[in-house]
């Protein structure tokens, strides 16, 4: 039976994956800018306090696994098979 975590995963996870092309750094730039939209939202309506804290935390805590997701996988593809980035259309500036 294979573990459900190999050597090859611990390798890969513990690798720096430097950006591969434009399109895997407009999926985090995607990433971020919806992500601070969203904490900014947290931050408006829920009152100062500890679970505003947690939550925010867990917006960064997404990010950043969103990111090592994209940076172990390589360069992302949109769902409709082109190249272009998750989170732009070909309308967006």
């Amino acid at each position: 039976m294979k573990p459900r975590v190999t050597v090859e995963d611990l390798d890969n996870w513990f690798t720096y994956h430097p950006p591969t092309g434009e399109t895997q750094i407009a999926a985090y730039t995607a990433l971020r800018t919806e992500a601070r939209r969203f904490a900014g939202v947290i931050y408006t309506l829920c009152p100062d306090g500890p679970d505003r804290t947690a939550a925010i935390r867990k917006v960064r805590e997404a990010v950043m696994t969103a990111n090592a997701g994209i940076a172990c996988a390589g360069e992302p593809e949109a769902a409709d098979g082109t190249d272009e980035a998750p989170g732009r259309s070909r309308t967006e500036p």
